[in-house]
């Protein structure tokens, strides 16, 4: 492959996070790279058929990456892809659509550009393999969300849930843990299972055998505080997010279209 001498060529595998159509053969990406981040590239002829791109850059497809990088330039020049896997489930299932849609927006917006998150990288990998092997999507979710805020620095602290009684069990925002109602009277209200849920989740015990009902409010509390951390809509995350009736409910509307 050429490249000028002097220009750094960076060479990494990613999953593809966002992706627009630049014209009828170039796309612009954004790529989540395992040692060097958030990378925005222009891919010019990523869809022609034959090429250096694999026939072009799908949403969510994990594979290798060849750039040239200068980092005095938002949009980076990509070079070549080499897909590695589709992951097909996404695009079959719309609640797992959803899902996998807010894990690649809430990685867009919460890290900035060119910082590695190698184990972040990792859980996001893990958890899109384990939806495409058929795992309930919702338990999946919520392991990456925690593992997220856990790499961003906000990370909710359970350990004050021994000392709380149950029915003053709250969620205050503003320092990221749980707290006694009775004493911070702004903070959010939660019912012990939600509590017992993100604990449980968050110490990497298996989120699978947890109530559906308990994951869907874990899901929701932790969706809410992202928002009071990341300015802008995340309305991925609100879809995904939604009580799951109302979610399922949409699904059918869509599948009887």
């Amino acid at each position: 492959m050429r490249h000028n001498p002097g220009v750094p060529n960076l060479v990494d595998t990613a999953l593809c996070i966002r992706q627009w159509d630049w014209s009828e053969t170039s796309q612009t990406v954004s790529m989540f790279c395992r040692g060097h981040g958030v990378l925005r590239g222009l891919a010019k002829g990523a869809r022609r058929e034959r090429g250096s791109f694999s026939g072009g850059i799908d949403l969510l497809a994990y594979g290798e990456i060849v750039a040239v990088v200068k980092p005095e330039r938002e949009l980076q020049t990509l070079t070549q892809w080499t897909l590695q896997q589709m992951f097909r489930r996404p695009h079959d299932d719309l609640e797992v659509n959803l899902f996998g849609l807010a894990m690649a927006d809430l990685v867009h917006q919460m890290l900035p550009p060119g910082v590695p998150h190698e184990r972040l990288f990792d859980a996001m990998l893990a958890a899109l393999e384990r939806l495409e092997e058929g795992e309930r999507p919702s338990p999946v979710f919520l392991r990456f969300v925690l593992s997220l805020l856990r790499e961003t620095g906000h990370h909710p602290d359970f350990d004050d849930l021994p000392r709380v009684a149950s029915a003053r069990l709250a969620f205050d925002p503003g320092e990221g843990r749980i707290v006694d109602f009775g004493e911070h009277p702004k903070s959010w209200r939660m019912r012990p299972e939600t509590a017992f849920a993100l604990r449980h989740a968050a110490a990497g015990e298996p989120a699978e055998n947890l109530d559906p009902d308990s994951v869907d409010r874990a899901i929701r509390l932790l969706a809410a505080y992202v928002r009071t951390i990341v300015p802008g809509e995340l309305r991925t995350l609100q879809l995904a997010t939604e009580p799951r009736a109302r979610r399922r409910r949409e699904i059918q509307d869509q599948q009887e279209r």
